[in-house]
């Protein structure tokens, strides 16, 4: 008996994704640890570092900064430098991130009904 699913080989896949590997780009962008966070807290409007420090919760620097410039070599985070004293930066969605925000909805519904936790 042979028992398909969307994950194993063959055609049935395509359920699931148009070309094998699609869901696997994506995991690249969005997977990393911190990074739907960061994301969901740009969906609201720009941020300036210390604001996304903040709402993201216990990141460090570091590691928000990194995250950042990964997004932002992905075209999905644009970083505005204001020609201020002090410098001024804000991040914002590009298009392609904004195309990001359904998929984290779904999520945070089935986080919403699943989870047993708060969220």
């Amino acid at each position: 008996m042979n028992i398909s699913t969307p994950f194993t080989t063959g055609n049935t896949h395509q359920q699931l994704e148009p070309k094998v590997g699609c869901i696997a780009g994506a995991m690249q962008i969005i997977g990393s640890k911190w990074t739907a966070l960061i994301l969901r807290d740009l969906a609201s409007g720009a941020k300036r570092f210390g604001e996304l420090e903040k709402s993201v919760g216990d990141i460090n620097p570091r590691t928000l900064s990194q995250r950042l410039d990964d997004l932002e070599e992905q075209g999905i985070v644009t970083k505005q430098v204001y020609a201020e004293v002090p410098p001024r930066v804000e991040y914002s969605l590009t298009p392609k991130g904004e195309d990001l925000i359904p998929v984290l909805r779904q999520m945070a519904a089935w986080g919403n009904k699943y989870y047993d936790g708060n969220c």
